[in-house]
């Protein structure tokens, strides 16, 4: 297949992305991912198909639009659901709810909701088209030392695009990176390999077990291809999330950090992202199942794990 012809499915492009790599980056999040992390705070890449999502803070009320959305389904998929005291008015403003065990995704409510309360996760771009979009951002880049980063859910799950992207961003002088949980064959990653300057690796825990229980995949696919890339002269940002009673405790940061030790100097840096809640309110958007909450770490808990990773010689930063 030609790689203008190459359609890849992306759930968000967002500029002035400053976390994603070296410079002002402008980052493609791409639909589709093997893990299911419990922190995720992005849900919406999980499934690489389009999914309703509804938010309620911008419904007007089914009298202002006539009831539009609930006429639009055919599949009676959207009921009325609670009411919501509107800030300016003060009056209850009904809203809709969605059946999610009726909703095939079709957008015919999403294309009848003009506040945007109803919308579909999930726009479908050519290799081209993104590429196009993406570029619009160089002048940025090339002040900074930034470029752009293709992320997830994971990109790798969509590996014939991606490659496509990465080539077009290449021929065009555009420093890239690949955020990547590593699990991917290794052909995949290898192809990818010759066009990504940069790639931020996640490492979630060190025990395979554990790994698996938390995210439903083992750890050794991920630990090999790190080893795999370091040997074959990639470079590697690691990106450690730190999710409280899961991979915080000291045995397993040290564990982490003798891993990356070993890698050499394929390692440029060893990012700590301390879990937050801000995506909690995502979940909501997309199912009727609320996030798995917790508390974030401290500061100076992530200080402390900071110093015990330098003291392995690893330059780390802090998100």
């Amino acid at each position: 297949m030609e790689a203008q012809e190459l359609t890849g499915r992306i759930y968000d492009i967002q500029g002035f992305s400053i976390q994603d790599g070296p410079g002002i980056r402008t980052t493609a999040f791409l639909k589709g991912c093997p893990l299911r992390c419990p922190w995720c705070h992005s849900p919406e890449s999980q499934l690489f198909s389009k999914q309703l999502s509804w938010i309620s803070m911008r419904c007007e009320g089914t009298a202002a639009c006539r009831e539009r959305c609930l006429k639009a389904c055919d599949k009676n998929a959207l009921e009325y659901g609670p009411s919501r005291i509107d800030i300016q008015t003060k009056k209850a403003l009904r809203l809709v709810h969605v059946k999610r065990d009726l909703c095939d995704n079709c957008g015919k409510c999403a294309d009848a909701c003009y506040p945007n309360a109803l919308t579909l996760t999930g726009t479908d771009y050519t290799a081209d088209e993104l590429v196009s979009i993406l570029l619009k951002d160089r002048l940025f880049f090339e002040t900074s030392g930034g470029g752009v980063t293709i992320s997830g859910g994971e990109a790798l799950s969509q590996p014939e695009y991606t490659l496509a992207v990465l080539k077009k961003l290449k021929e065009e002088g555009i420093h890239t990176a690949v955020d990547t949980t590593g699990y991917a064959k290794w052909e995949i990653i290898e192809s990818v390999l010759p066009y990504t300057d940069l790639f931020l690796y996640d490492i979630k825990h060190m025990n395979s077990g554990r790994h698996k229980q938390a995210v439903g995949v083992p750890n050794e696919l991920i630990l090999n291809n790190a080893k795999r890339l370091a040997l074959a002269g990639g470079k590697l940002q690691i990106r450690i999330p730190v999710i409280p009673m899961f991979n915080d405790d000291v045995d397993n940061i040290r564990k982490t950090a003798e891993f990356c030790k070993v890698l050499g100097h394929a390692v440029e840096v060893v990012q700590l992202l301390p879990y937050h809640n801000l995506g909690a309110m995502k979940y909501l958007r997309i199912s009727d199942n609320p996030a798995v909450e917790a508390v974030p770490p401290s500061d100076e808990h992530m200080q402390m794990l900071k110093e015990i990773i330098e003291e392995y010689g690893l330059n780390v930063m802090i998100h």
